[in-house]
């Protein structure tokens, strides 16, 4: 099951893992693993990566950070395959992306020296990129698959939880995310405020966006790592936010 219908469908930068994650999801749709475990398993794989950096271990470090954008895509993949969608994984899977995130940035502006306000500078730049993808991907998602169902283009209220899960820990994951991203959320969505009447986000410009995607975020960094070079990761993702405006930009000329 996709995502996306066969003529929303685009060379996705930042999902490059879909293929191993389709892997290890066709190993799995007749076990006992959940999407959740997926998902606390890609938490796993980031907290790896961060020790990793903080030993020094730098290419290793780089395999974690790939291999939790696979787990990434695994753990919705399965929740797909096996028709079990959750808002509880949903949320935690954005909840441990944005800590990762923090996590992982400090210590890299720790380990290179940069002072702290360039360091979470970083961060919110980071964030900002992300958000401008998963805002645009969100809304052709909406328009492709007549209504995704655990991703909304605005989440300003507590959805109603899914067969199977608890609503009072929906309603706890919601609040957790609201606090997390709402700022970011809201930035995007100020910048770009039409975006969700409009229905055409060709193909190319879907590409063009999704090197703001997570997953080639991380790749980025894992270059940097593996070339000795990661004195240069706060002020290359500082310097990367510069695309933003020139993307949305291009989004309202498309209309």
């Amino acid at each position: 099951m996709s995502k996306l219908s066969p003529d929303h469908k685009f060379l996705d930068f930042s999902d490059y893992g879909r293929s191993m994650a389709k892997l290890i999801v066709s190993n799995l749709i007749n076990t006992k693993v959940t999407p959740i475990q997926l998902t606390l398993a890609f938490g796993v794989s980031g907290l790896l990566a961060v020790y990793c950096i903080f030993k020094g271990y730098f290419i290793l470090a780089g395999v974690f950070l790939i291999l939790k954008s696979i787990l990434d895509a695994a753990d919705g993949e399965l929740a797909r395959q096996k028709n079990t969608p959750s808002y509880v994984g949903r949320y935690l899977d954005s909840i441990f992306d944005i800590l990762l995130n923090l996590i992982l940035l400090l210590l890299i502006g720790h380990l290179s020296q940069s002072p702290l306000w360039l360091t979470l500078l970083a961060f919110i730049c980071v964030q900002m990129q992300g958000t401008l993808y998963n805002y645009y991907y969100v809304i052709l998602r909406n328009i492709s698959v007549d209504g995704d169902q655990t991703s909304k283009v605005f989440e300003q209220k507590t959805p109603k939880a899914f067969e199977g899960e608890k609503q009072s820990t929906v309603n706890t994951m919601f609040l957790i995310f609201q606090v997390l991203y709402s700022f970011f959320d809201r930035t995007i969505q100020i910048l770009d405020n039409n975006a969700h009447r409009s229905k055409n986000y060709p193909n190319w410009f879907m590409s063009l966006v999704s090197i703001y995607g997570l997953g080639f975020q991380l790749l980025i960094i894992a270059i940097f790592l593996a070339f000795g070079k990661m004195t240069l990761i706060i002020p290359f993702f500082i310097g990367y936010t510069i695309l933003l405006p020139f993307m949305i930009l291009v989004r309202k000329a498309l209309k």
